[in-house]
């Protein structure tokens, strides 16, 4: 976690969906609207994150990787990228839904 973020508690965060290797820290920054989390990406593969739903009581996120459509020759590093996203209004109280997403582009 970055220096001044506030980690969002572990029973605040939905990571049933995540595969059990995956990262599933989750943070905020500044007043609360900034939301981060660590992603991973490996060989080829970007990672991005996508905020898919923002409730009342919940908020839910993707964490996508893409990798190329195209075959190529690609290292085989995992790297675990810390990303954010922007929420219209302060995280406050709800709850974090995490997912994962392969894309190909």
């Amino acid at each position: 976690m970055p220096p001044g973020a506030k980690e969002v508690p572990e029973a605040k965060v939905d990571a049933a969906a995540v595969p059990e290797d995956r990262p599933r820290t989750v943070w905020t920054e500044g007043d609360g609207s900034t939301l981060g989390l660590v992603a991973q990406e490996a060989g080829c593969g970007k990672a991005s994150v996508e905020i898919a739903e923002q409730g009342p009581q919940v908020v839910k996120v993707v964490m996508v990787e893409t990798t190329p459509k195209d075959a190529q020759v690609c290292t085989m590093d995992i790297r675990y990228p810390p990303l954010t996203a922007k929420l219209d209004a302060p995280l406050g109280e709800r709850a974090v839904v995490l997912t994962t997403r392969q894309d190909q582009k």
